[in-house]
């Protein structure tokens, strides 16, 4: 860690600059010092009509993340309304008039460091499953996965998507299964693929194997399955379907591996536990969500992974 990063977790960590608001505030005044160069008066902050911070919006924030590639939104208001943004600006302002006095100031890897920590903010949120009564419960299983999908896209080289379909079917076998049968869990580091073992869930002769990108190296492992005698099963999202079959036919085992579509997997239990009574369809959901969640305080060390509802 340089000594300029140092002095900004400092102030970060000192000034609890956490929220959506404050990132914002940093965020607009980094940029501000970039545009307009330091050192930064701090009555030229202030809007003189509203007391709001002035320049800061939904519109300035969205721009400044657009510029790394950042889509979602960190705050519908851009910290204009929040409570304190003057004071957070004014001691923001100081700070980087301090470091400019100094002469250890570089603007640009500063506002890099600050998309890193809206990064973070972004990361450590939890998935939120949205129950709408209205949808079909195979399109509230895809938003769910769709969200770990963009989140994994926003983070290159995680597994979000993966790991929440994973942990999303393992919750559900523990749900039909009897006790003393429940599947072994397993963290995103221990992946089938990279392991001795014959699939994700083992469950008498069949190895289930739980995947959103599956490739060559997850059809050798049907193959090896099918030679020790173990029917393959594979579980993934709606797209991965084709291309499963498609490579299937080149290792010769067309025909002879399941492939579920993990949406259609996931919400025909739902439908079969509330007994197709549309009221019961949310406090199953709650149910599976529930063991979901168990799972992931168990094996996983990252919080964000939970689902709310």
């Amino acid at each position: 860690m340089t000594s300029l990063e140092k002095q900004l977790a400092e102030f970060r960590d000192v000034k609890n600059v956490k929220g959506k608001g404050q990132l914002a505030v940093v965020l607009h005044i980094t940029r501000l010092a970039i545009e307009n160069g330091l050192p930064i008066n701090p009555e030229s902050l202030r809007t003189q009509k509203e007391g709001q911070v002035a320049g800061l919006g939904k519109g300035r924030i969205q721009a400044i993340l657009n510029d790394y590639g950042i889509t979602r939104t960190l705050a519908e208001e851009g910290g204009r309304t929040s409570r304190g943004s003057l004071g957070n600006a004014a001691e923001y302002a100081a700070f980087l008039n301090a470091l400019h006095k100094k002469g250890d100031i570089d603007l640009p890897t500063i506002e890099k460091w600050w998309i890193v920590r809206v990064q973070d903010f972004f990361s450590s949120k939890p998935f939120v499953l949205k129950f709408d009564p209205s949808k079909s419960l195979r399109s509230i299983v895809s938003d769910l996965l769709a969200q770990a999908m963009k989140r994994q896209k926003d983070n290159p080289g995680t597994t979000y998507a993966g790991t929440v379909l994973q942990h999303l079917v393992g919750a559900k076998l523990d749900l039909i299964l009897p006790e003393d049968k429940r599947v072994a869990h397993h963290g995103v580091s221990a992946a089938d693929a990279s392991t001795a073992r014959a699939g994700d869930f083992m469950l008498e002769d069949v190895a289930i194997h739980v995947t959103t990108a599956p490739g060559e190296a997850l059809l050798r492992k049907c193959k090896a399955n099918i030679e020790a005698g173990i029917r393959p099963v594979i579980v993934t999202i709606a797209e991965s379907r084709a291309g499963i079959e498609s490579i299937a036919k080149a290792f010769d085992i067309e025909g002879r591996i399941d492939v579920i579509e993990a949406e259609q997997f996931i919400a025909t239990n739902i439908l079969e536990w509330s007994h197709f009574a549309e009221q019961s369809n949310r406090s199953e959901i709650n149910r599976l969500i529930s063991r979901y969640n168990e799972i992931v305080r168990e094996i996983e060390t990252d919080p964000s992974l939970l689902i709310e509802i």
